[in-house]
């Protein structure tokens, strides 16, 4: 693929990530009204506002950054104006996902009513945000309280907004609670034989459910990693440890990578369906890894076997195909195998941060 060819692909991506960023998941808003009870109101708020944008808006943040074209920023500002205006959904570790966007614009465009609304979250995520044992964050989300429940997805979704709120507002206090969670969370979540995640724990039942080994969450690890890495000046031994946490899943991750450059919606059950969004996850930060020397260059066709892997699935339209559907914790590995595959903003998003390191390395 030429240079002209590879921006062309960015550009219809960034297009198709644009438009559908405005769009709402009506099967959510109806379940919530239908079998939850929520008013259309609060649907309507939770469908505009959730941890899909959130992972989409930093799509968006992250070509601004390899671009400064401050288009994007517009466009971001513009987004949350039109959500704000509909009214922010109740906080949850979910709903906290889009601030992590809100928060670096923040730093470019200082906002008083970003600021207020990000110190409220902030505030909240500290003190009155459910906690398990060891005083974890709990995965309370809008359908399922989960009680005493520990998910990889949280470290995205929510920690990475609090070490980012740190960072911006000076916070020691939210930079160590980010620091104490990703430990908790490495603690419960890993699976020591291999290197990779599982989904989820259950204090109550001190066990990892399904012990499912799940791509997307995993994915969701690989990225925070780097970015946190980034985001927060941790102490050397902290940096040491997450580093090496790092590297032990990369290592696993190359071992079970499909000849197509794919992964398993089960990392490690060949019979489970390949999956866009987790390789696309997956191909980040193994290519940003290496970029900033947290991964050696041994990975390196690893990484690019992934990259090509994503480039063949996006369509014509720009659409990262072959994406699963939002998953809870299953009880059994089926669960996993029987989510179905949708258009979703994270997936396309996804694509994009992979699209944008590849340019990295090319320039390189």
């Amino acid at each position: 693929m030429t240079q002209q060819q590879y921006f062309e692909v960015i550009e219809k991506v960034e297009k198709n990530l644009n438009d559908f960023l405005y769009s709402s998941d009506d099967r959510y808003r109806k379940h919530l009204v239908d079998s939850l009870g929520w008013t259309p109101v609060q649907a309507k708020r939770f469908s505009c506002w959730d941890w899909t944008h959130g992972v989409g808006l930093y799509g968006i943040y992250k070509l601004y950054q390899y671009t400064n074209d401050e288009k994007h920023l517009d466009y971001i500002e513009a987004w949350l104006k039109d959500r704000m205006e509909i009214g922010l959904p109740e906080k949850n570790v979910n709903t906290v996902a889009p601030l992590l966007t809100m928060a670096c614009v923040y730093e470019h465009r200082p906002n008083q009513e970003y600021e207020a609304i990000m110190r409220e979250w902030a505030e909240w995520i500290m003190h009155d945000m459910k906690r398990t044992k060891e005083e974890g964050l709990q995965h309370c989300h809008a359908e399922l309280e989960n009680n005493q429940e520990l998910w990889d997805d949280t470290l995205l979704m929510t920690v990475l907004f609090l070490a980012k709120a740190g960072k911006v507002f000076g916070r020691q206090d939210y930079t160590e609670e980010a620091i104490y969670q990703f430990l908790i969370h490495v603690k419960y979540l890993t699976n020591t034989k291999t290197g990779l995640w599982y989904h989820g724990w259950t204090f109550e039942e001190r066990n990892n459910f399904a012990g499912a080994l799940w791509g997307r969450g995993n994915c969701w690890v690989t990225i925070f990693i780097p970015e946190f890495l980034e985001i927060v000046e941790l102490p050397p031994s902290i940096r040491k440890y997450a580093i090496y946490v790092l590297q032990g899943q990369v290592r696993a991750l190359e071992h079970y990578q499909a000849p197509s450059g794919m992964w398993h919606t089960l990392i490690d059950d060949d019979t489970s369906y390949l999956e866009s969004s987790c390789t696309a996850g997956f191909c980040y930060g193994i290519l940003k890894g290496i970029r900033k020397g947290y991964i050696d260059r041994d990975y390196e066709e690893c990484g690019r076997k992934a990259l090509e892997a994503v480039l063949e699935r996006i369509s014509p339209e720009g659409e990262l195909m072959e994406v699963s559907y939002g998953t809870n914790v299953g009880r059994t590995l089926e669960h996993y195998k029987e989510i179905p595959m949708s258009k979703m903003h994270y997936g396309q998003a996804l694509a994009m941060l992979v699209l944008i390191e590849g340019l990295e390395e090319h320039a390189e």
